[in-house]
């Protein structure tokens, strides 16, 4: 079962946060806000912040910049996760992704099953890493980011979680690009 050992220090992560929107501004960007909130509350830093348009290649480009500042250890999107035409934020994570973390997307439907039922279909969250770099797209529904974080990346980007988390293979990331 998960637990904290608390016995172990807390390493605060970089995280960056994205809001996909055609409609929204930053600030009417409420799931970003929440996330921020969430994140720093926890001891994280606030690495970046910024939103753009359902574009899949601006999307692509934002995170390979984050992915190369090595002030940047996560990237959190939220919207462009649904089924329209215009949702293109996965697409655009894919493009990047070196791995994809795929329990991610499966717990996140486990978690939002639980609140909305079979309307958790609906969503395409997803995650993975590439360059060192932890990336996450979530829905953009500031519930939907309230439950991810919460109830998944609350836990993993804590070095404490146990049995295991993200923050203690951070350094083997990239360790494929230092070969050589």
């Amino acid at each position: 079962m998960s637990r904290l050992d608390e016995t172990k220090a807390f390493i605060p992560l970089r995280i960056a946060v994205l809001a996909v929107s055609d409609t929204r501004s930053l600030a009417e960007d409420k799931s970003g806000d929440l996330l921020v909130a969430r994140l720093t509350a926890a001891g994280h830093e606030l690495a970046a912040r910024t939103i753009l348009t359902d574009d899949r290649d601006l999307i692509a480009d934002q995170l390979r910049a984050w992915i190369a500042d090595k002030d940047v250890d996560v990237v959190i999107s939220t919207g462009g996760t649904g089924l329209t035409g215009r949702d293109v934020t996965v697409e655009a994570h894919r493009d990047v992704y070196e791995k994809e973390i795929d329990a991610f997307g499966t717990v996140f439907t486990m978690v939002s099953f639980q609140k909305i039922g079979t309307s958790a279909v609906q969503s395409r969250a997803t995650g993975g890493v590439a360059g060192g770099t932890y990336l996450f797209a979530l829905p953009g529904s500031s519930g939907a980011c309230k439950d991810a974080w919460d109830e998944i990346l609350k836990w993993q980007l804590d070095y404490r979680h146990r049995p295991c988390n993200f923050v203690e293979i951070l350094p083997r990331l990239d360790e494929h690009l230092r070969r050589k």
